[in-house]
């Protein structure tokens, strides 16, 4: 393998300027932002920056909530929000069993005086705040865990933070493979029971085990909770649990894994938001996962485009190539120079760079053309610099030597076996290659190419005649021991 793939594809991601608008829109954000603006000198705290209940119903009735629990409730979650993104600032009471002052947070400001990517940074945070709430512990009865002398016995959760954490980081990383899944192809709704499952159910398992499957029933309701905390904050759409299924209070049926049931929506069905795509890179990127977008490498050099692109899929290459390109000062024929230099080299990267050297400069406009005729006498550039130009059909174009031919067959085959494209696609290559020359493989095997015996082994298999495929075979071998290996 010639350059190292990210463990990850590339996303395409919104605009910062979209992706902040979005954040903006996000419900809870909303009532965030609206409390931050209600809240003032008269308003008053608890000792935890938490709004006292006496507080609650102006500020859920602020809200246009209801003057209920859930009013209340809605109205606390984003008191809290607030609080953790800065758009408040809290003073600790002096006195114990004393209340707390509020001021307008500086962040409150950014929200229309800052930057997108201020908008961004702050509703990260409110994220990470909602995560975290997600991972909280389920208490059915706090007063169970207070000792007789008011202590708090926390082992009595039987509740691994980190653990908590790490799952619903590896359901949404899941979610997120999915939906770039198939160069983006994956973009609709995703069972819960299929998320859940992922989780749980060993990739080498056949008909899961009656125990498997409660284990994945139980996630399914601890997701559904979670994804119901999250989607306020903009991060998911979300079609919760049909609650009519339910067999016993928190329990959902086991045929929910099985896909028993026909209608496999009222499972639960959730769907990353473009901000979502954004919000779970950030968070992946921030754990050091290397989770590339389409635009990463604009403004860094040829070299560092021609590698980074060498295992995109061809739409986010092309879409990569293309902002390159356009933030490129020096016009084409220096870009196309840059991407001609970089293109060269004899290590095992090198045939897929210059593939997609060529791809990118397809993409360069025929201003480019001074820069590949400079190279039209350069054995590792030339065959490629002839094949743009006859694609263009442009005029007095020099026939290349024999030799250039051999060289730009066997590059060319090393490109696509290193990219692992598909198969009819490699076979149908290697085939036609072979073909336009007669006694290919009683000259090929002379190439002074890295890749030379490696590209006729896999001719040699690949081949679908058994004649050609022989003759393949033969000609790997004396290039091996020419080659002295």
């Amino acid at each position: 393998m010639s350059a190292e793939r990210p463990s990850l594809p590339p996303v395409r991601l919104n605009s910062e300027a979209e992706l902040a608008r979005d954040a903006l829109a996000a419900p809870l954000f909303v009532r965030a932002v609206r409390l931050a603006r209600w809240a003032g000198p008269d308003t008053r705290v608890g000792a935890g920056g938490e709004l006292v209940e006496a507080q609650l119903p102006a500020a859920a009735e602020h809200l246009g909530l209801p003057a209920d629990d859930d009013g209340a409730a809605y109205a606390s979650e984003a008191w809290r929000l607030a609080v953790d993104t800065g758009l408040l600032d809290v003073t600790d009471p002096e006195e114990e069993d004393a209340e707390g002052t509020v001021s307008a947070g500086e962040n409150l400001g950014l929200l229309t005086g800052g930057s997108p990517q201020d908008v961004l940074s702050i509703w990260l945070d409110g994220l990470d705040a909602v995560h975290a709430d997600a991972t909280a512990p389920v208490l059915d009865d706090f007063t169970d865990l207070v000792g007789e002398d008011g202590s708090i016995d926390f082992d009595a959760l039987d509740w691994d933070p980190e653990a908590e954490a790490e799952f619903l980081d590896g359901v949404l990383g899941n979610l997120y493979l999915l939906t770039l899944a198939d160069n983006g192809a994956g973009e609709g709704p995703v069972p819960l029971p299929a998320l859940a499952a992922s989780m749980i159910v060993p990739d080498d398992m056949g008909e899961p085990t009656d125990d498997i499957l409660e284990q994945v029933s139980e996630a399914m309701m601890r997701l559904d909770d979670q994804f119901r905390l999250l989607e306020p904050i903009g991060i998911v759409e979300y079609r919760p649990v049909d609650e009519a299924l339910m067999v016993e209070e928190g329990e959902a049926p086991v045929d929910a894994v099985g896909g028993d049931e026909d209608d496999v929506t009222r499972y639960g069905m959730v769907k990353l938001t473009p901000l979502g795509l954004y919000g779970v890179r950030a968070r992946m990127l921030e754990a050091g996962v290397d989770a590339p977008a389409v635009g990463d490498l604009a403004g860094k050099g040829a070299d560092a485009l021609l590698d980074g692109i060498a295992h995109y899929p061809e739409s986010a290459a092309r879409a990569e190539v293309k902002l390159w390109l356009a933030g490129y000062a020096d016009g084409a024929v220096s870009a196309a120079a840059e991407l001609l230099a970089a293109a060269r080299g004899t290590d095992e990267g090198g045939p897929l760079r210059r593939l997609h050297c060529q791809q990118a400069l397809a993409l360069a406009g025929p201003e480019a053309e001074p820069a590949v005729r400079a190279v039209l006498g350069d054995r590792e550039l030339g065959g490629l610099a002839r094949v743009w130009l006859a694609e263009r059909g442009a005029a007095d174009v020099p026939a290349p030597p024999e030799d250039m031919i051999f060289w730009l067959a066997i590059d060319t085959i090393a490109a696509h076996l290193d990219a692992d494209g598909e198969l009819d696609e490699l076979q149908g290559l290697i085939e036609g290659l072979s073909a336009q020359h007669s006694g290919f493989f009683d000259e090929v095997w002379r190439v002074d190419h890295p890749a030379t015996a490696e590209v006729l082994e896999a001719m040699g298999r690949l081949h679908s005649d058994k004649k050609a495929a022989k003759d393949a075979r033969k000609a790997a071998f004396k290039a091996r021991s020419r080659a002295g290996g």
